[in-house]
């Protein structure tokens, strides 16, 4: 499986580019946002998402993690599909999905061309815990939910910050402490979150 690809970008299309590695020509479907970042003859590092179909192998290729691990989130509901979650990603960003999703925004959900009512519903619905995993949440923790997840998301957006005063960039934060929640587990405390989060970022 392609996870990774290095090298020239060789052509820019509508929804898609050709990466050229060592002579060979990958063609990776991607948002207009990573799409943007891209420039004909100059060096492009993209992380990929393979997948393979009956008659098919497609690559989707991403500049952050976090657009990566969204991409994966999305495209487990069902009515999500690989060109819909590009959709959702080429009009909101990594940051923007997730308070959208935290704060059941459907409005702007249903903004990206393929996500009616009922399916910015779904995400918003079934979604939920995924953005507090991000360090998202719908509004201040109460007293009462310090024990409970709110609490959990808290110390997540605490981790959050303490990486972006460390000079990483927000998106590239939540991508890195969403992988080290789903690791560790929501009852992990603050400095352990900062230091496997650091870790993963230095991959």
């Amino acid at each position: 499986m392609i996870a990774r690809l290095k090298g020239t970008v060789e052509s820019i299309d509508d929804g898609s580019a050709v990466i050229d590695v060592n002579g060979v020509g990958y063609l990776v479907s991607a948002s207009s946002r990573t799409l943007r970042d891209l420039a004909t003859g100059g060096p492009a590092t993209l992380l990929v998402e393979t997948m393979v179909r009956e008659d098919a192998i497609a690559l989707y290729g991403f500049l952050e993690t976090a657009e990566r691990d969204w991409f994966r989130i999305l495209t487990t509901v069902q009515g999500v599909g690989a060109r819909v979650a590009l959709s959702i990603l080429s009009t909101l960003s990594p940051d923007e999905i997730a308070r959208a999703i935290a704060t059941g925004d459907r409005a702007s959900l249903s903004r990206p061309p393929g996500v009616g009512p009922k399916l910015a519903a779904r995400l918003a619905t079934e979604l939920k815990d995924k953005a507090a995993a991000f360090g998202v949440t719908p509004g201040p923790a109460r007293a009462s939910d310090k024990a409970g997840p709110a609490a959990a998301a808290s110390v997540n957006e605490d981790a959050v910050s303490a990486l972006v005063n460390l000079g990483y960039r927000r998106v590239e934060a939540f991508g890195a402490i969403a992988r080290v929640t789903q690791r560790l587990g929501p009852d992990a405390q603050l400095d352990a979150m900062i230091r496997a989060g650091l870790q993963e970022l230095a991959r």
